[in-house]
């Protein structure tokens, strides 16, 4: 393997472990001992939820192929995944604030568990059920932990910028850590040990059932609007009534779907981009690489919002930067010229990896930001229902990206997410102005009532 991607490992890893050694008072918030426990059980349970599906990621695609499935039939597994979320995930997001948050914890384990099961059968219509039973776990992942932090968080008392803290350590070690460790635990499974690409999804199901019985033993229940009265429908409603009443939730919405959608799209068009020409690259090595890149963006996030940086300032700068370094691959393949078939990676792919890092960076610092925003904007008793209705568009362009991944030049595809990611930028300046607008209105409101009647 080339010397270009240990150097780039390494200065990753040292840059990373440069801020989290040298953290200073100023970036740690000084914390009670009941905060620090609810917190380490939040992330040890959460970490456990992301190892089981970190496990799985890179392995799927290769299983498919391995039961002798072609392009087509497996990108119609992936559409079913995606479509699936799109589909059921209101359903379940609001089942979720309706008949309580910890049981939707644990339907997700249950559900992602039966989807890994299905991954011993060769038949395509078990493999179907596998992804479709993927996709709403997947709904469940993104809405019901979080929701159920944030109640419960409330409900005990802790003060609410301390909501941050617990965003960025999950950040840190479920998408970062974690996420490295389970790929080289998947890749030991499946390749060192001979046990072949199923057994990453056995191990995810084991770190599942753990997590689970952590659940069931430390959590307690916590709903959003529990209200006899209310049906599912009645829940929707609600829940489309503050997107279209209160700007500041579409816009939150509509940057989620934004930057998430050109996320997923960029998952899907790295490989292809780095080896256009079949060039000879490491993936699992590049995957880890990207893994520690957001490490670093959560610990930068981290260091932001300790010190009470505003959210939705330095978030126009992250979704900038993540615009350029997704406009990349648009400029390399105009002025780069093309390498031969096969050997080693281009002078071109080299620059777009480096972005490509940068881009992973952004991402960490997007999740606990976009956490953070969230606990702010979207309403207590409709949250899991809003937050899957923001998967809606997501899932949909997705599903769209997919079904023509082979209809437009990679150039042309990132060029669509880069103008997406500039008007998630524009966006989230909106969103500054209207979220500093109501404030202003509301301290002027709050001082006109302190002040005494006149005689």
């Amino acid at each position: 393997m080339e010397v270009f991607y240990y150097l780039v490992f390494g200065g990753l890893a040292a840059v990373v472990a440069a801020l989290e050694l040298g953290k200073s008072g100023k970036d740690r918030v000084a914390t009670p001992t009941a905060f620090n426990s609810f917190k380490n059980n939040y992330v040890l349970v959460y970490s456990l939820m992301m190892s089981g599906d970190w496990l799985q990621g890179p392995y799927v695609y290769y299983l498919y192929s391995q039961y002798g499935f072609d392009k087509g039939d497996i990108g119609r597994l992936f559409i079913a995944g995606f479509g699936s979320s799109m589909l059921f995930g209101t359903i379940v997001g609001s089942l979720a604030d309706k008949q309580g948050r910890k049981r939707a914890c644990i339907t997700y384990c249950i559900t992602y568990i039966l989807s890994c099961i299905t991954k011993h059968s060769p038949q395509y219509r078990i493999l179907m059920i596998g992804r479709v039973l993927g996709g709403i776990a997947t709904s469940l992942l993104f809405s019901a932990f979080e929701s159920w932090l944030v109640a419960e968080h409330n409900k005990r008392g802790f003060d609410p910028q301390w909501l941050s803290i617990t965003f960025s350590k999950a950040i840190f070690l479920g998408n970062g850590l974690v996420a490295i460790v389970a790929g080289l635990f998947a890749n030991l499974l499946a390749d060192n040990l001979g046990f072949g690409p199923v057994a990453p999804f056995d191990a995810a199901a084991c770190f599942l059932a753990i997590g689970m019985a952590i659940i069931l033993s430390s959590w307690g229940e916590n709903y959003g609007d529990a209200s006899e009265g209310k049906d599912l429908m009645a829940q929707f409603k609600v829940a489309a009534k503050a997107i279209a009443s209160d700007e500041k939730i579409a816009l939150l919405g509509a940057i989620q779907s934004l930057f998430e959608g050109s996320m997923y799209t960029f998952v899907f068009l790295w490989t292809p981009a780095l080896s256009p020409n079949e060039e000879d690259i490491p993936h699992g090595f590049i995957f880890a690489t990207f893994m520690l890149s957001s490490m670093l963006g959560s610990s930068i996030a981290s260091r932001l919002l300790a010190r009470k940086m505003k959210v939705e300032g330095y978030m126009q700068i992250v979704f900038s930067i993540s615009a350029f370094t997704l406009f990349l691959p648009v400029v390399t393949n105009f002025i780069v010229p093309p390498s031969e078939k096969g050997g080693s990676i281009s002078f071109g792919g080299c620059v777009q990896l480096l972005g490509f890092c940068i881009f992973e960076s952004c991402v960490g610092i997007f999740w606990p930001s976009i956490m953070k925003m969230r606990s702010q904007y979207i309403p207590e008793e409709a949250r899991s229902t809003i937050m899957n209705f923001f998967r809606i568009p997501l899932n949909l362009f997705v599903c769209v990206v997919l079904y023509n991944v082979n209809a437009f030049p990679i150039a042309v595809m990132f060029g669509m997410c880069s103008i997406f990611l500039f008007i998630a930028a524009i966006l989230q300046r909106r969103l500054m102005s209207v979220s500093d607008l109501h404030r202003s209105t509301k301290a002027a409101e709050m001082t006109a009532e302190d002040e005494p009647l006149n005689p």
